[in-house]
């Protein structure tokens, strides 16, 4: 049978595909089926629907331009992200430095000049990146003044943790035990980290010898107050722990015979056994009798000379400080006694010892009375006089052999 005949067979519906959907009578269009008007037209495919028509808002030109700002907005963001993960590699990465090395960040200093000095130190590679990192981490108004000592390969993130903490390298001063204040005085201006001047010599005994640290840039002034402060809170706690029936009365007296203890001995087993001979002659009313009175008195605070010896006419001269001249104490400090002296004189030994002299080893052998006072003071010249002896025999030693140096001998003038 032909195609014509297949198309125009009776009761057979000719539908083409560009004839019109169907609508029901519920209004649902239907899509008519599409009968094929020839074999080679059934394997064909269906003509596929024409895409719809851009919409007029789309192409408006405010969306066009908000759309244009959305996908530049991405992209910054997109380079921040690698700007700021490039920066966070760079922050923590290992710096040039090669070697140890201070740096000395000036009170007041900016932001900038700090970077700017770490730059030209090569503590970093770069100011404008350091001061920019310090500035996003809001830490410009923390870093604080100091010598600080960094390590070889430091990174910035340690330089802005080091300069923020204020851990600056610290300098010590140390401070003996006994030293007056003119001497205190002297030690300081002659230590060249500190700086400035120091207003007066402080008063005898408000002082308390110890180690202190201290940064660069500190000045004297600050290192005496702060030992002040030191001296008034050992005083003061010292004092409260002090055993009941002590024959001083107040914590400057406590001061003051702690300043004779302390340059009594220097051992510090023998301090609170010192304490308590003057204790007992305080109690006894015994004259203290402590040479080291007799040297303050006659030189003050500059000390004696270590070539100058006690004279018998010392003993006897009449000074303020003089305990062999005058009952009780003196009328102060004549240095400035350390914790132990303080505290041997709060709480002393329990003994009934009087009298002390020197053993000739560098400590001392006590008595209760008179007699055995004499008896050690008389042991203790025949240990003096031998050592004389022994210094005048190594001196003449030394002198006749730098004589057999000088003998002429074979020279050429002896030919």
């Amino acid at each position: 049978m032909s195609d014509d005949n297949l198309s125009n067979e009776p009761g057979a519906e000719d539908y083409s595909s560009d004839q019109p959907d169907v609508v029901s009578s519920d209004g649902a269009r239907k899509r008519r089926m599409v009968n094929p008007k020839s074999p080679r037209q059934a394997i064909e495919p269906e003509t596929a629907a024409p895409p719809p028509q851009r919409s007029r808002f789309a192409r408006h030109p405010l969306v066009v331009v908000l759309n244009f700002f959305m996908m530049l907005g991405v992209f910054g963001v997109l380079v921040a992200g690698g700007v700021l993960y490039f920066g966070k590699v760079q922050f923590n990465a290992k710096g040039p430095l090669t070697e140890t090395r201070s740096v000395l960040v000036s009170r007041g200093a900016s932001l900038e000049s700090i970077a700017a000095q770490l730059e030209r130190r090569n503590v970093i590679d770069s100011k404008w990146f350091f001061s920019t990192a310090v500035w996003l981490h809001k830490a410009e108004d923390k870093l604080k003044a100091g010598e600080y000592l960094f390590e070889p390969g430091v990174s910035m993130r340690e330089i802005m943790t080091a300069l923020v903490s204020g851990k600056s390298i610290l300098h010590s001063v140390t401070i003996p035990e006994g030293l007056t204040g003119e001497q205190i005085v002297a030690r300081l201006l002659a230590n060249e980290v500190l700086t400035g001047e120091i207003d007066a010599v402080p008063a005898e005994g408000t002082l308390l010898p110890e180690t202190y640290k201290f940064t660069r840039g500190m000045t004297r002034q600050q290192v005496i107050d702060q030992m002040r402060q030191a001296h008034e809170r050992a005083v003061n706690e010292i004092w409260e722990r002090r055993v009941s029936e002590l024959p001083i009365e107040t914590p400057e007296e406590l001061v003051t015979l702690a300043s004779i203890v302390e340059k009594e001995t220097g051992k510090a087993d023998e301090r609170p056994r010192v304490a308590s001979v003057f204790i007992n002659r305080l109690r006894q009313n015994i004259r203290l009798q402590s040479d080291p009175t007799i040297i303050y008195g006659l030189f003050g605070g500059q000390g004696k000379p270590a070539d100058r010896p006690i004279y018998r006419s010392d003993i006897d001269k009449e000074t303020p400080y003089n305990t062999y001249r005058i009952d009780g104490l003196p009328p102060g400090p004549i240095a400035n006694p350390g914790r132990a002296a303080l505290e041997a004189v709060a709480n002393p030994s329990r003994t009934n010892d009087l009298y002390f002299v020197a053993d000739g080893t560098g400590g001392h052998v006590f008595a209760d009375s008179l007699d055995a006072h004499n008896r050690n003071v008389a042991r203790w010249r025949q240990i003096e006089k031998a050592r004389q002896a022994a210094a005048e025999a190594a001196q003449k030693a030394v002198e006749d052999e730098s004589s057999a140096d000088e003998d002429p001998g074979d020279s050429e003038t002896a030919q």
